[in-house]
């Protein structure tokens, strides 16, 4: 898959969290997320200039403008989605997202079954995303 199939393809199932993800679905959306993240980003600087906010404690930190805001509010659910998709491809619920949570050690586990090649033929959440290809 390539990534303008992922984003039609994500964006096509805008809040689909039935079904599975394959790898390629999954990272090529990722690639498109961190990419749309830093375009916002840059428009976001251009049209409205750095968004500096000062922390409590002192120092500063930047903070997104309303391109970027928009932005996730855009990809935010076909993100979820294709998350869950990509975690029933492995054979697990989507609620294990959740694990995220966890500092350090949920964020590893997730990448590692995100980067986990799926179950082959059918699983309890739907056929075989790359049967179809």
């Amino acid at each position: 898959m390539s990534l303008m199939e992922s984003i039609k393809t994500c964006f096509g199932k805008y809040i689909t969290f039935a079904g599975r993800a394959s790898r390629s679905e999954f990272w090529w959306f990722v690639v498109f997320i961190i990419l749309g993240g830093v375009i916002a980003g840059m428009l976001d600087n251009m049209l409205f200039g750095p968004r500096l906010v000062m922390l409590p404690g002192g120092g500063f930190v930047y903070s997104a403008g309303w391109v970027g805001i928009l932005f996730v509010l855009a990809t935010i659910l076909p993100n979820w989605a294709v998350t869950v998709r990509r975690l029933h491809d492995i054979g697990k619920s989507g609620w294990w997202i959740l694990i995220g949570l966890i500092p350090l050690v949920g964020i590893i586990l997730l990448i590692v079954w995100y980067a986990t090649a799926g179950n082959k033929g059918n699983n309890s959440y739907g056929a075989d995303p790359l049967e179809n290809s």
